[in-house]
C-alpha cells in the first residue's frame, strides 16, 4: 500500500538504475469501476512533463518508479478523456463520502497494487494523511490513526479542474443511497458549480425531490445553470407549487423559456397557480391531490389507488367529490380511515362532510395557522363553486409558521 504524498515528487529510473526523471502526478481513468485503475504518471524532465505509461513501469514505491525499458518519449503531456490527475484534481478537493453523509477534504491517496495492477483504493481525511505530505518521512509516526474513506463510497468528487475533458461528475448510483434531504444538505454545503453538477448527474425524479429540499434560491440558480430541456423534465417532475415558488425566483425571461418547455399538462398545473398571489392560500397550495365521487364503495377506492400509475406524495386524505369527473366536493377521509373501513360501505358513508377549508384568496398565513391548530396534514382549498381547487401541506404551512433558515433545515415530512 502506498499514499500519493509518498511518491510525488520520487525519481523515476531507467531498467539500468539510472535516474531520468521525476514523479509530477498520477493519472488515473475516472469511469464504472469503484476503484480506478492507475494507467500513467506525469513525469518531469528538465521541466518539461511528459506522459509515462503504465505498461512501461515495472515497479511504483516510496524509493519512486522503475521503468522496464531504457526509452522515454518526452512529447509534452496532454489530459486524455475521463483523466484525472491525482494530485492536481484530487487532493486537496472535497468529496461526498456517501457512508459517512458528510463532505471531506482529501489529504491524501491511498493506493494499492492489486493483481499487477495499482488502484486507488481511498481518500485518507486525518490530519495524519494532511501531516505526511509536509513532514519528513517517520516524523509522524507510522502507528498515528488515520482515517481512510473506501473510494467505493466517494460519491463525488469536487474539482475546479479547467479541463472540460474531465467530468468528475456523481456516481447516480452511490448518491441515489442517500434520501434527497441528505443529497440536498450535501450538495448545499459545497460550491454553486458543484452543487448544479450533483443535480445535473441525478434522475429527474430524484433530482426534482432534492432541489426541493433547497432553498428557493438554490433550487433558480441550479436550474438556470443547466441544459435547458433538462432543467424542464426537473420541473416537471416537482410538485407544482414547488415549481412556481423557483420560476418565480428566476430572471423573467428564463423563467419564461422553462416553463415554455413544459409538457402541456404540467405547464397547465403550474399556470394555473401562478394566478394567485404568493401570500394567498391559493399561492401555497398545490394541485396534487387525490379525488374519488362518494359512490364510489370502499374496495373499489383502494383499488383504484393500487392501479394509479402516478400518486401524489402527499396522500394522507383522501377528497370526496359529488360524482366522477366533479370537482364539488363533499367529504374528506384520511386514508387510515379508509383502509380501516368496511369495504362494502360507500365513501359518503365513512367520509367526514365537516373540516376546515381555506378559500384561494385567504391570507396564508392564517391558512398554515389553521393547518398548526387543528393537527392537520393538510387543508383543502375551496373556491366560490365549492370545488376543491387544491391542498396545503403541512411542509408548506411550516415554511411559513416556521422562523426563517430553521424550516430549510427540516426535512419534508412526506416525500
Amino acid at each position: 500500500m502506498l499514499y500519493l504524498s509518498q511518491i510525488l515528487g520520487r525519481p523515476i529510473f531507467d531498467a539500468e538504475g539510472d535516474k531520468i526523471a521525476s514523479i509530477r502526478d498520477v493519472i488515473v481513468r475516472y469511469g464504472e469501476e469503484d476503484y480506478p485503475s492507475v494507467v500513467g504518471l506525469v513525469a518531469r524532465y528538465r521541466r518539461r512533463d511528459f506522459f509515462m505509461s503504465r505498461k512501461r513501469i515495472s515497479s511504483l514505491s516510496e524509493g519512486g518508479a522503475r521503468m522496464n525499458s531504457e526509452k522515454i518519449n518526452l512529447k509534452p503531456f496532454t489530459r486524455r478523456l475521463n483523466e484525472v490527475l491525482l494530485a492536481k484534481d484530487v487532493l486537496d478537493n472535497q468529496l461526498i463520502d456517501v457512508d459517512g453523509k458528510r463532505v471531506v477534504r482529501v489529504n491524501d491517496v491511498q493506493i494499492i497494487e492489486v493483481s499487477d495492477e495499482w488502484r486507488v483504493s481511498g481518500a485518507d481525511v486525518s490530519l495524519q494523511g494532511f501531516l505526511r505530505r509536509l513532514m519528513p518521512k517517520g516524523f509522524y509516526g507510522s502507528s498515528k490513526t488515520v482515517e481512510v474513506i473506501d473510494w467505493a463510497d466517494v460519491g463525488y468528487l469536487a474539482t475546479d479542474s479547467a479541463s472540460a475533458a474531465v467530468k468528475l461528475k456523481s456516481s447516480k448510483d452511490k448518491l441515489s443511497r442517500l434520501h434527497p434531504v441528505e443529497i440536498a444538505q450535501l450538495a448545499e454545503s459545497l460550491s454553486p458549480i458543484h452543487r448544479t453538477e450533483i443535480v445535473e448527474s441525478l434522475d429527474d425524479e430524484i433530482a426534482a425531490d432534492t432541489l426541493e429540499e433547497m432553498s428557493t434560491e438554490n433550487q433558480a440558480r441550479i436550474l438556470e445553470e443547466m441544459d435547458e430541456e433538462r432543467a424542464a423534465d426537473i420541473l416537471e417532475e416537482m410538485s407544482p407549487d414547488d415549481a412556481v415558488d423557483v420560476l418565480g425566483e428566476m430572471d423573467e425571461e428564463k423563467a419564461q423559456e422553462l416553463f415554455n418547455l413544459m409538457e402541456d399538462e404540467e405547464k397547465a398545473d403550474v399556470a394555473e397557480l401562478m394566478s394567485f398571489a404568493h401570500d394567498t392560500a391559493g399561492g401555497l397550495m398545490t394541485t396534487e391531490f387525490v379525488t374519488f365521487p362518494k359512490d364510489l364503495t370502499v374496495g373499489q377506492a383502494i383499488a383504484r389507488l393500487r392501479e394509479m400509475a402516478e400518486t401524489p406524495n402527499m396522500i394522507y386524505y383522501l377528497y370526496v367529490v359529488e360524482e366522477e369527473d366533479s370537482w364539488r366536493i363533499s367529504g374528506v377521509i384520511s386514508l387510515r380511515s379508509l383502509i380501516l373501513a368496511d369495504p362494502t360501505f360507500t365513501l359518503e358513508q365513512v367520509m367526514r362532510d365537516q373540516f376546515q377549508f381555506a378559500h384561494p384568496h385567504d391570507d396564508a398565513e392564517e391558512a398554515a395557522q389553521k393547518i398548526a391548530e387543528y393537527n392537520l396534514l393538510a387543508l383543502p382549498v375551496i373556491d366560490d363553486e365549492g370545488d376543491i381547487a387544491g391542498i396545503i401541506t403541512v411542509d408548506d404551512a411550516m415554511e411559513i409558521l416556521l422562523p426563517k433558515n430553521l424550516d430549510r433545515r427540516l426535512p419534508r415530512l412526506f416525500g
